[in-house]
Protein backbone atom coordinates (compact mmCIF):
# COMPACT_ATOMS: atom_id res chain seq x y z
CA UNK A 1 0.00 0.00 0.00
CA UNK A 2 1.42 3.36 -0.51
CA UNK A 3 1.81 6.07 1.34
CA UNK A 4 -1.61 7.96 0.85
CA UNK A 5 -4.53 5.76 -0.47
CA UNK A 6 -7.83 6.61 -0.56
CA UNK A 7 -10.63 4.55 0.56
CA UNK A 8 -11.93 3.40 -2.79
CA UNK A 9 -8.68 2.10 -3.47
CA UNK A 10 -8.24 0.61 -0.23
CA UNK A 11 -11.27 -1.47 -0.94
CA UNK A 12 -9.69 -2.51 -4.39
CA UNK A 13 -6.38 -3.64 -2.73
CA UNK A 14 -8.52 -5.36 -0.22
CA UNK A 15 -10.63 -7.21 -2.96
CA UNK A 16 -7.78 -8.34 -4.88
CA UNK A 17 -6.20 -9.79 -1.89
CA UNK A 18 -8.52 -12.02 -0.74
CA UNK A 19 -10.88 -12.63 -4.36
CA UNK A 20 -8.80 -15.89 -4.93
CA UNK A 21 -9.97 -17.12 -1.17
CA UNK A 22 -13.08 -16.12 -0.85
CA UNK A 23 -16.16 -15.48 -2.27
CA UNK A 24 -17.05 -11.77 -3.52
CA UNK A 25 -19.73 -11.03 -1.58
CA UNK A 26 -18.14 -12.48 1.71
CA UNK A 27 -14.94 -10.25 0.36
CA UNK A 28 -17.70 -7.41 0.29
CA UNK A 29 -18.94 -8.18 3.75
CA UNK A 30 -15.64 -8.36 5.08
CA UNK A 31 -14.62 -4.78 3.47
CA UNK A 32 -17.59 -3.14 4.82
CA UNK A 33 -17.22 -4.48 8.42
CA UNK A 34 -12.78 -3.37 8.54
CA UNK A 35 -13.61 0.02 7.43
CA UNK A 36 -16.79 0.32 10.10
CA UNK A 37 -14.03 -0.61 12.31
CA UNK A 38 -11.62 1.53 11.08
CA UNK A 39 -14.13 4.59 12.24
CA UNK A 40 -15.67 4.80 8.74
CA UNK A 41 -19.61 4.17 8.89
CA UNK A 42 -21.39 2.91 5.82
CA UNK A 43 -23.05 5.98 5.05
CA UNK A 44 -19.68 7.43 4.67
CA UNK A 45 -18.10 3.90 2.69
CA UNK A 46 -20.84 5.00 0.08
CA UNK A 47 -20.79 8.74 -0.14
CA UNK A 48 -16.41 9.34 0.54
CA UNK A 49 -15.24 6.96 -2.11
CA UNK A 50 -12.38 9.87 -2.33
CA UNK A 51 -11.64 10.05 1.12
CA UNK A 52 -8.24 9.86 2.28
CA UNK A 53 -7.51 6.84 5.24
CA UNK A 54 -4.76 7.53 7.73
CA UNK A 55 -1.76 5.95 8.03
CA UNK A 56 -2.73 4.58 10.59
CA UNK A 57 -5.86 2.85 9.13
CA UNK A 58 -3.83 1.83 6.26
CA UNK A 59 -1.51 -0.20 8.65
CA UNK A 60 -4.70 -1.82 10.29
CA UNK A 61 -5.93 -3.12 6.88
CA UNK A 62 -2.87 -4.31 5.57
CA UNK A 63 -2.66 -6.70 8.65
CA UNK A 64 -6.20 -7.86 8.73
CA UNK A 65 -5.86 -8.26 5.22
CA UNK A 66 -2.79 -10.79 5.83
CA UNK A 67 -4.27 -12.48 8.46
CA UNK A 68 -7.59 -13.11 6.50
CA UNK A 69 -5.80 -14.71 4.05
CA UNK A 70 -4.60 -17.19 6.42
CA UNK A 71 -8.37 -18.28 6.79
CA UNK A 72 -8.51 -16.76 10.18
CA UNK A 73 -11.96 -15.73 11.29
CA UNK A 74 -12.38 -11.87 11.07
CA UNK A 75 -14.06 -11.47 14.39
CA UNK A 76 -10.44 -12.69 15.82
CA UNK A 77 -8.10 -10.72 13.76
CA UNK A 78 -10.47 -7.29 14.89
CA UNK A 79 -10.89 -8.93 18.62
CA UNK A 80 -14.59 -8.39 18.04
CA UNK A 81 -18.02 -8.98 17.30
CA UNK A 82 -21.97 -7.89 17.24
CA UNK A 83 -24.59 -9.93 18.77
CA UNK A 84 -28.38 -9.01 19.28
CA UNK A 85 -27.32 -5.25 18.25
CA UNK A 86 -24.85 -5.65 21.32
CA UNK A 87 -21.17 -5.21 21.54
CA UNK A 88 -18.91 -8.09 22.63
CA UNK A 89 -15.04 -8.49 22.70
CA UNK A 90 -14.00 -12.25 20.98
CA UNK A 91 -10.97 -13.86 21.03
CA UNK A 92 -10.01 -17.41 19.94
CA UNK A 93 -10.86 -18.84 23.74
CA UNK A 94 -14.17 -19.10 22.77
CA UNK A 95 -16.67 -19.94 20.05
CA UNK A 96 -17.70 -16.93 16.98
CA UNK A 97 -21.44 -16.33 18.43
CA UNK A 98 -23.58 -17.33 15.73
CA UNK A 99 -27.26 -15.73 14.09
CA UNK A 100 -28.95 -19.11 14.86
CA UNK A 101 -27.82 -18.34 18.70
CA UNK A 102 -29.64 -14.81 18.35
CA UNK A 103 -32.41 -16.42 17.55
CA UNK A 104 -32.70 -18.94 20.73
CA UNK A 105 -31.98 -15.43 23.07
CA UNK A 106 -34.86 -13.66 20.83
CA UNK A 107 -37.01 -16.77 21.43
CA UNK A 108 -35.81 -16.41 25.07
CA UNK A 109 -36.54 -12.58 25.46
CA UNK A 110 -40.29 -12.54 23.80
CA UNK A 111 -41.27 -15.61 26.20
CA UNK A 112 -40.43 -13.71 29.35
CA UNK A 113 -42.13 -10.39 27.97
CA UNK A 114 -45.04 -11.51 30.11
CA UNK A 115 -43.44 -12.08 33.37
CA UNK A 116 -44.67 -9.79 36.04
CA UNK A 117 -41.91 -12.29 38.67
CA UNK A 118 -38.33 -12.90 39.24
CA UNK A 119 -37.15 -15.06 37.34
CA UNK A 120 -33.75 -16.63 38.44
CA UNK A 121 -31.58 -17.71 35.05
CA UNK A 122 -28.39 -20.09 34.52
CA UNK A 123 -26.18 -20.05 31.04
CA UNK A 124 -24.54 -23.65 30.95
CA UNK A 125 -21.15 -23.51 28.87
CA UNK A 126 -21.46 -19.38 28.36
CA UNK A 127 -18.04 -19.03 26.09
CA UNK A 128 -18.30 -15.59 25.14
CA UNK A 129 -21.02 -14.59 27.53
CA UNK A 130 -23.24 -13.80 24.33
CA UNK A 131 -26.43 -15.62 25.45
CA UNK A 132 -26.18 -14.59 29.45
CA UNK A 133 -25.53 -10.63 28.70
CA UNK A 134 -28.01 -10.56 26.15
CA UNK A 135 -30.63 -12.00 28.29
CA UNK A 136 -29.37 -9.82 31.73
CA UNK A 137 -30.13 -6.52 29.37
CA UNK A 138 -33.00 -7.66 28.03
CA UNK A 139 -35.24 -10.19 30.67
CA UNK A 140 -36.78 -7.56 33.24
CA UNK A 141 -36.46 -8.58 36.60
CA UNK A 142 -33.92 -11.47 36.52
CA UNK A 143 -31.18 -12.75 37.94
CA UNK A 144 -28.32 -14.32 35.67
CA UNK A 145 -25.67 -16.65 35.89
CA UNK A 146 -23.50 -18.42 33.66
CA UNK A 147 -21.14 -21.20 33.92
CA UNK A 148 -18.05 -22.50 31.97
CA UNK A 149 -15.59 -25.14 32.19
CA UNK A 150 -12.85 -22.74 31.04
CA UNK A 151 -11.38 -19.97 33.16
CA UNK A 152 -10.13 -18.35 29.86
CA UNK A 153 -13.60 -18.27 28.27
CA UNK A 154 -14.92 -16.94 31.90
CA UNK A 155 -12.28 -14.24 31.40
CA UNK A 156 -13.57 -13.20 28.07
CA UNK A 157 -17.28 -13.60 29.31
CA UNK A 158 -16.19 -11.02 32.20
CA UNK A 159 -15.04 -8.50 30.23
CA UNK A 160 -18.04 -8.74 28.07
CA UNK A 161 -20.42 -8.14 31.25
CA UNK A 162 -18.05 -4.94 31.98
CA UNK A 163 -18.58 -3.51 28.31
CA UNK A 164 -22.48 -3.96 28.37
CA UNK A 165 -22.85 -2.77 31.98
CA UNK A 166 -24.64 -5.99 32.82
CA UNK A 167 -24.30 -8.13 36.82
CA UNK A 168 -23.50 -11.42 36.03
CA UNK A 169 -22.46 -13.93 38.52
CA UNK A 170 -20.08 -16.35 36.63
CA UNK A 171 -18.87 -19.49 37.98
CA UNK A 172 -16.35 -22.06 36.74
CA UNK A 173 -17.50 -25.51 36.71
CA UNK A 174 -18.21 -28.66 34.39
CA UNK A 175 -21.54 -29.72 33.37
CA UNK A 176 -20.37 -33.41 32.75
CA UNK A 177 -19.61 -34.22 36.79
CA UNK A 178 -23.51 -33.58 37.76
CA UNK A 179 -22.50 -33.64 41.65
CA UNK A 180 -20.46 -31.03 41.65
CA UNK A 181 -22.42 -29.34 39.52
CA UNK A 182 -25.38 -29.72 42.19
CA UNK A 183 -22.66 -28.46 44.28
CA UNK A 184 -21.32 -25.32 43.15
CA UNK A 185 -25.40 -24.57 42.34
CA UNK A 186 -27.42 -24.92 45.66
CA UNK A 187 -30.09 -22.99 44.52
CA UNK A 188 -32.85 -23.19 41.85
CA UNK A 189 -33.58 -21.67 38.81
CA UNK A 190 -36.64 -20.52 36.52
CA UNK A 191 -34.79 -20.96 33.17
CA UNK A 192 -31.80 -22.66 32.40
CA UNK A 193 -30.26 -22.12 28.96
CA UNK A 194 -27.69 -23.71 26.77
CA UNK A 195 -25.77 -24.15 23.52
CA UNK A 196 -23.63 -26.73 24.30
CA UNK A 197 -20.94 -28.90 22.31
CA UNK A 198 -23.04 -30.70 19.33
CA UNK A 199 -21.01 -31.03 16.25
CA UNK A 200 -19.85 -34.95 15.73
CA UNK A 201 -16.14 -35.47 14.84
CA UNK A 202 -17.53 -36.79 11.33
CA UNK A 203 -18.97 -33.66 10.57
CA UNK A 204 -15.99 -32.34 10.51
CA UNK A 205 -15.02 -33.03 6.86
CA UNK A 206 -17.65 -30.46 5.79
CA UNK A 207 -16.41 -27.92 7.90
CA UNK A 208 -14.14 -24.94 6.44
CA UNK A 209 -10.86 -24.28 7.25
CA UNK A 210 -11.63 -21.09 9.09
CA UNK A 211 -13.83 -22.93 11.58
CA UNK A 212 -11.55 -26.03 12.26
CA UNK A 213 -7.93 -24.47 12.30
CA UNK A 214 -8.90 -21.64 14.79
CA UNK A 215 -12.07 -21.75 16.80
CA UNK A 216 -12.37 -24.25 19.89
CA UNK A 217 -12.85 -27.32 19.31
CA UNK A 218 -13.80 -28.39 23.01
CA UNK A 219 -16.51 -25.72 22.32
CA UNK A 220 -17.57 -27.89 19.10
CA UNK A 221 -17.40 -31.08 19.33
CA UNK A 222 -18.68 -34.81 20.74
CA UNK A 223 -17.81 -38.07 20.23
CA UNK A 224 -20.03 -39.90 17.34
CA UNK A 225 -20.49 -42.60 19.39
CA UNK A 226 -21.92 -39.66 22.65
CA UNK A 227 -23.86 -37.24 20.30
CA UNK A 228 -26.24 -36.23 22.90
CA UNK A 229 -23.27 -36.26 25.91
CA UNK A 230 -23.85 -32.84 26.72
CA UNK A 231 -27.87 -33.16 27.04
CA UNK A 232 -28.12 -35.95 28.86
CA UNK A 233 -25.80 -33.94 31.40
CA UNK A 234 -27.65 -31.24 31.24
CA UNK A 235 -30.78 -32.49 31.37
CA UNK A 236 -29.88 -34.71 34.61
CA UNK A 237 -28.80 -31.62 36.29
CA UNK A 238 -32.12 -29.69 35.60
CA UNK A 239 -34.19 -32.57 36.42
CA UNK A 240 -32.58 -31.22 40.57
CA UNK A 241 -32.44 -28.02 39.99
CA UNK A 242 -35.27 -26.74 37.67
CA UNK A 243 -37.72 -24.82 39.85
CA UNK A 244 -41.32 -26.17 39.65
CA UNK A 245 -42.21 -25.37 35.58
CA UNK A 246 -39.22 -24.11 35.34
CA UNK A 247 -37.63 -24.26 31.56
CA UNK A 248 -35.49 -25.36 29.26
CA UNK A 249 -33.88 -23.61 26.77
CA UNK A 250 -31.54 -25.50 24.37
CA UNK A 251 -29.74 -25.06 21.02
CA UNK A 252 -29.28 -28.60 19.44
CA UNK A 253 -28.24 -30.57 16.64
CA UNK A 254 -30.60 -30.73 13.73
CA UNK A 255 -29.27 -34.28 13.03
CA UNK A 256 -30.08 -35.29 16.65
CA UNK A 257 -32.99 -33.69 17.01
CA UNK A 258 -35.96 -37.01 17.75
CA UNK A 259 -32.89 -38.70 19.83
CA UNK A 260 -32.88 -35.38 21.94
CA UNK A 261 -36.50 -35.41 22.22
CA UNK A 262 -36.64 -38.65 23.47
CA UNK A 263 -33.86 -38.27 26.13
CA UNK A 264 -36.22 -35.52 27.66
CA UNK A 265 -39.01 -37.25 27.79
CA UNK A 266 -37.31 -40.28 29.02
CA UNK A 267 -36.33 -38.12 31.85
CA UNK A 268 -39.69 -37.04 32.66
CA UNK A 269 -40.05 -33.49 30.92
CA UNK A 270 -42.93 -32.07 29.39
CA UNK A 271 -44.44 -29.59 26.88
CA UNK A 272 -40.89 -30.42 24.81
CA UNK A 273 -41.09 -28.55 21.65
CA UNK A 274 -38.74 -28.76 18.42
CA UNK A 275 -38.50 -24.93 16.93
CA UNK A 276 -36.85 -24.68 14.28
CA UNK A 277 -34.12 -21.70 12.97
CA UNK A 278 -34.55 -19.68 10.02
CA UNK A 279 -32.84 -22.29 7.63
CA UNK A 280 -36.19 -24.30 8.79
CA UNK A 281 -33.30 -26.78 10.20
CA UNK A 282 -34.52 -28.52 13.51
CA UNK A 283 -32.32 -26.05 15.50
CA UNK A 284 -34.19 -25.66 19.48
CA UNK A 285 -35.96 -27.07 21.70
CA UNK A 286 -37.81 -26.17 24.96
CA UNK A 287 -39.25 -28.36 27.89
CA UNK A 288 -40.53 -27.98 31.29
CA UNK A 289 -40.39 -29.10 34.20
CA UNK A 290 -42.42 -31.68 35.58
CA UNK A 291 -44.02 -30.27 38.72
CA UNK A 292 -43.04 -31.92 41.45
Amino acid sequence: MHNTITMQETRKYMFNNLKNIYPEGEINSFIRVILSYCGMSYTQQALRRDAQLPVSTKEVIHQTVERLKTMEPLQYVLGETSFYSMPFHLDSTVLIPRPETEELVDMIIKSTQANDRHLSILDIGTGSGCIAITLAGHVANSTVTATDVSEAALNTARRNAVLNNTAITFVRADILQTESMLTAFASDFDLIVSNPPYVCESEKASMSANVLDYEPHEALFVPDNEPLLYYRAIADFALQRLSPDGRLFLEINPLHSAETVDLLLRKDFIDISIHPDLSAKERFITAKQNKR
